[in-house]
């Protein structure tokens, strides 16, 4: 499915499977990582950085305005001084799954706690 051109929201999700006595050192760099590319890189609407309960698995959300964006961000993330690859072996990741969206649909609670709800299409 493919998204109009009026709404070119991109998202990027990566999840890593890791031991748990790995995750709160994973969930720290990633943290640090994302606010990085928020500060140097134009186009960031939201990330957030997500532990599962098990301890096993880590996932990260970076929502752009576009996917341009998001993949020029995502290029230094790889290969630029947060060497994305490093941060893997660093913290013993055994998989890694990368995933990328474009937004259809999106609900959030404004600030008066009402429902804003957009649909594209």
């Amino acid at each position: 499915m493919q998204a109009p051109a009026k709404n070119r929201s991109f998202t990027q999700l990566i999840e890593f499977e890791i031991e748990p006595g790995q995750q709160p050192a994973l969930v720290s760099a990633l943290a640090l990582q994302t606010e990085r590319l928020a500060q140097r890189y134009s186009g960031f609407v939201s990330a957030s950085v997500q532990a599962s309960d098990d301890g096993r698995r880590v996932l990260s959300f970076l929502q752009w305005q576009s996917r341009e964006a998001g993949e020029a961000a995502f290029q230094s993330f790889e290969t630029g001084e947060q060497d994305f690859w490093q941060l893997i072996r660093t913290h013993q990741a055994r998989t890694v799954t990368f995933g990328s969206f474009q937004v259809l649909s999106s609900i959030a609670r404004n600030h008066d706690d009402g429902l804003h709800c957009q649909l594209v299409g």
